[in-house]
């Protein structure tokens, strides 16, 4: 899409981290790897992206197995992963904590920053993210500018400088 936006769906790689840590982007955009369920919520940060100029890659699982299938996928290839994922809590078939658990458990996968993006505000759920390890936690906005500064402020700090952390 000529918007600075692009949306696959399925099994793609898109980026590399680099030997100098920098990273390859794909056609100059960054991947972003959105578990979500919602067709609305999908909309929601599609519109966002968009709207906030960020040019993104967006790949999609629609429910927690659709997103277990790719990550290992991503695990077991030699290639490219994503630069963030966005994760749902509440997702059919497989929980947004199963899949968020698997995510750190992963050697391969674990330095990939996860946002979990659910309707919850139960700081409970809040809790058990950051106990799996969740890189941040955003309680779903209700409307779209409130998506637009969400993306922004996800734009900022994860993608601006963005540098994956390394573990000894």
């Amino acid at each position: 899409s000529d918007n600075g936006f692009s949306i696959r769906f399925g099994w793609l790689r898109a980026c590399t981290q680099l030997q100098d840590g920098s990273l390859h982007m794909y056609a100059g955009k960054v991947h972003i790897f959105l578990v979500e369920d919602s067709p609305s919520d999908v909309w929601l940060i599609r519109e966002a992206l968009r709207l906030a100029q960020v040019p993104v890659l967006l790949t999609i699982a629609q429910d927690g197995a659709e997103a277990n299938k790719y990550l290992r996928e991503l695990e077991t290839a030699s290639g490219d992963c994503p630069h963030l994922i966005l994760l749902d809590l509440n997702l059919p078939r497989r929980n947004g904590r199963e899949v968020l658990a698997d995510i750190k458990g992963s050697r391969r996968l674990r330095e990939i920053p996860v946002v979990v993006l659910s309707s919850s505000q139960a700081d409970e759920d809040r809790r058990q993210a950051y106990l799996l390890q969740a890189d941040g936690f955003f309680t779903k906005p209700s409307s779209l500018p409130a998506y637009v500064e969400m993306v922004r402020g996800l734009d900022r700090f994860w993608l601006g400088g963005f540098e994956l952390r390394r573990t000894a």
